[in-house]
């Protein structure tokens, strides 16, 4: 008989019998996505990115039958809300008021990852238990929430109708290939205006006299890791006042993942002075980070934008997802889409609450989404120039 086991770390568990239920396409070639992995999230955790003083604490729940491995999912004890971009610090506020305590809650995430992709890993059978465990730690424990963020619209749909769940629409900025052989296809489809300021920012980029190196696998050295460190504490100390990741978070990365990475780096000479980093997905390239030391006009867009558009046009990718907000995004190509996470509240009155305020958004980014598609930066008609 099938029973849940909460684990206290992922290292209870080996890569193997963790990625034939994460990653079972592997065996033929890339994930899905890498941020489910074993080697993605043990680099998390073994980096101290996430543990003890972060906020997060990993707590693999796994579905087993005798010793095999069945099913799981990525849980973590969460003491705030940073580092989920599906933002319900509102929702903590109003309890807290309210008399209540929202902290500590249950997340199902990969932690400091906008990125869609599946939760509850494993056969679609076994997803119902998965969330329903979850719901029980929660509940058993006397915690007042249990979330699943960034879960696929499949994942969403399916569990919207276990009691008690609310299942939340938001909305990124993805881009999405139309059969594209080159970044000048993709061009041709935009119209004239937007193709205009394309080229205008791709040639303000250049102009700087940077040369731009697009590494992935063996191509990326240790020391473009030292630069890209650099180039990372500054954007987070300037957005959110800490780091997420740790230095050794990035040493992981380099001897586990070095192949799911593509690191756009902009050099002076042989200096770096600017980077971004992206993962490798098998149809998707996931725009993660990005940082400079030197300010160099349109340089962001060129190294986390086109140069994704390029490189994804060029080794057969059909999508970019270019990370959390953003509309400045959409004149560059990259399209609203809507993504998904499901909700557990314990108290019967607050759920009410939220589910609520969960409706009203869902039809307000329902029109937005409308609405900017409809300005987006492609030609209406093939006959205008």
């Amino acid at each position: 008989m099938a029973d849940l086991t909460l684990l206290d770390s992922l290292s209870e568990i080996t890569p193997t019998d963790w990625d034939a239920v994460a990653a079972p396409e592997q065996a033929q070639g890339r994930p899905l996505d890498p941020f489910t992995t074993h080697r993605f999230l043990s680099a998390l955790e073994a980096s101290g990115s996430i543990g003890p003083g972060t906020g997060w604490k990993a707590r693999p729940l796994v579905l087993r039958d005798g010793g095999r491995l069945l099913a799981a999912t990525p849980i973590h004890v969460k003491t705030h809300s940073q580092g989920e971009y599906i933002f319900d610090h509102g929702w903590a506020d109003a309890l807290d008021r309210a008399g209540g305590r929202y902290y500590p809650k249950l997340q199902i995430a990969v932690p400091f990852t906008p990125a869609t992709g599946r939760r509850f890993l494993g056969p679609a059978e076994h997803r119902e238990t998965l969330w329903r465990g979850a719901i029980a730690v929660a509940a058993q424990n006397g915690l007042s929430s249990a979330h699943a963020t960034f879960c696929t619209a499949e994942e969403a749909e399916a569990l919207a109708g276990v009691e008690g769940t609310l299942h939340r629409v938001t909305q990124q900025f993805h881009w999405e290939s139309r059969g594209y052989a080159s970044f000048d296809d993709f061009l041709a489809d935009l119209s004239s205006r937007k193709r205009k300021m394309v080229r205008k920012e791709r040639e303000t980029a250049r102009a700087s006299g940077l040369t731009i190196r697009a590494l992935t696998g063996d191509q990326i050295l240790p020391t473009h890791w030292d630069a890209f460190w650099a180039f990372y504490q500054d954007t987070g100390s300037r957005k959110w006042g800490r780091p997420y990741l740790t230095r050794e978070a990035f040493s992981r990365f380099h001897e586990t993942m070095r192949q799911d990475v593509l690191l756009v780096l902009a050099f002076d000479g042989e200096r770096p002075v600017a980077g971004a980093l992206n993962f490798i997905g098998r149809d998707t390239l996931y725009g993660r980070y990005w940082g400079c030391i030197e300010d160099h006009p349109c340089l962001h867009f060129e190294l986390c934008y086109y140069q994704a558009i390029d490189w994804a046009i060029a080794n057969g990718l059909t999508r970019v997802e270019a990370g959390a907000q953003g509309e400045h995004k959409l004149a560059r190509g990259y399209l609203p889409v809507e993504t998904h996470s499901i909700h557990w509240i314990a108290d019967p009155g607050f759920r009410k609450a939220v589910d609520r305020y969960l409706q009203a958004e869902r039809r307000a980014v329902g029109e937005e989404i409308e609405v900017l598609t409809a300005y987006g930066p492609f030609r209406r008609t093939l006959a205008e120039p």
